[in-house]
């Protein structure tokens, strides 16, 4: 089983930015596919960035041109640069393999992003 943690989160103005990092335990080097995924109240969870194993990358609409979604396969470690943040980017966020739970690969606790004046 490959855990994963994230952190980075916390509470920023609207057009702040944050980064957020997720360690995880086991190697990505094989992983097809790794995600940033977020759920807000009352909301299902949905993915909002990934990165291919080619390195190739994809956003849901609302975050493309605001986030950028990288990876350091040597640290096991994916990265979510978020700018220009908006109130309704308030989620937690979390990372796991695309599609979710693959590889042994489960979810983590989570980071707490809240954008708010």
């Amino acid at each position: 089983q490959a855990q994963v943690v994230e952190s980075g989160g916390g509470r920023v103005q609207p057009g702040g930015s944050l980064r957020l990092s997720c360690a995880a335990s086991a190697s990505i080097f094989n992983i097809e596919s790794m995600g940033w995924y977020r759920q807000a109240p009352g909301k299902q969870r949905e993915l909002v960035a990934e990165i291919t194993g080619g390195g190739s990358t994809n956003y849901v609409h609302s975050v493309k041109g605001r986030f950028t979604i990288s990876r350091d396969i040597a640290k096991n470690t994916v990265f979510l640069q978020m700018n220009s943040l908006e109130p309704e980017d308030t989620a937690v966020y979390y990372c796991n393999t695309v599609p979710a739970n693959r590889r042994g690969f489960n979810w983590g606790q989570g980071t707490q992003v809240t954008v708010s004046s």
